[in-house]
């Protein structure tokens, strides 16, 4: 019973995510990879250019599926210059933080209502670490293992090899 009634809070919440960049994504086929997809968006373009300064190229454009939980342009230009300054010179602390958003399989909207109601509303990053979905405030709320936080703001952005997700903030900080 509980169960049930989670996965219908959880569908109704969900339903009340929409906005702009999912009503444009939704109505677009794919045009190329998940890295082309960040980077044709004015909106996660930062996150394409890090995913490359991080020399994740090959994994983001490989056959995956991947779920990308991206952190919008404005998220990045919360965090202090002198921090991202610091992970673009060392191309592989920023590798860490950019694998702690790429997840292996595709959770796109629909999906990810399933895994709400799946009673385990979690998903391992390529690199081993657990995120965990949860819906709060009527957003649906994504957060690491170490306690780090982002609010989903636009989904199924749409690649050839899966789907990104945008996201207000950056996890594994």
């Amino acid at each position: 019973m509980k169960k049930t009634i989670f996965t219908v809070i959880a569908v109704l919440a969900i339903g009340f995510f929409s906005n702009r960049a999912f009503a444009q994504a939704a109505a677009t086929a794919p045009k190329g990879d998940l890295l082309d997809t960040l980077s044709a968006s004015p909106d996660y373009n930062v996150s394409a250019a890090l995913i490359r300064a991080a020399s994740l190229t090959a994994t983001v454009k490989g056959a995956g599926p991947y779920t990308i939980f991206a952190p919008s342009n404005i998220a990045f230009s919360n965090v202090p210059s002198a921090k991202l300054d610091a992970l673009m010179k060392d191309p592989a602390a920023l590798a860490i933080v950019l694998k702690g958003h790429i997840v292996s399989g595709k959770y796109g909207k629909a999906e990810i209502i399933k895994t709400l109601g799946s009673g385990t509303p979690t998903l391992t990053t390529i690199d081993g670490k657990i995120l965990t979905l949860s819906v709060t405030d009527k957003h649906l709320t994504i957060t690491d293992a170490e306690g780090n936080k982002a609010k989903v703001v636009a989904f199924d952005m749409m690649g050839t090899n899966g789907v990104a997700i945008g996201i207000d903030a950056i996890l594994t900080k």
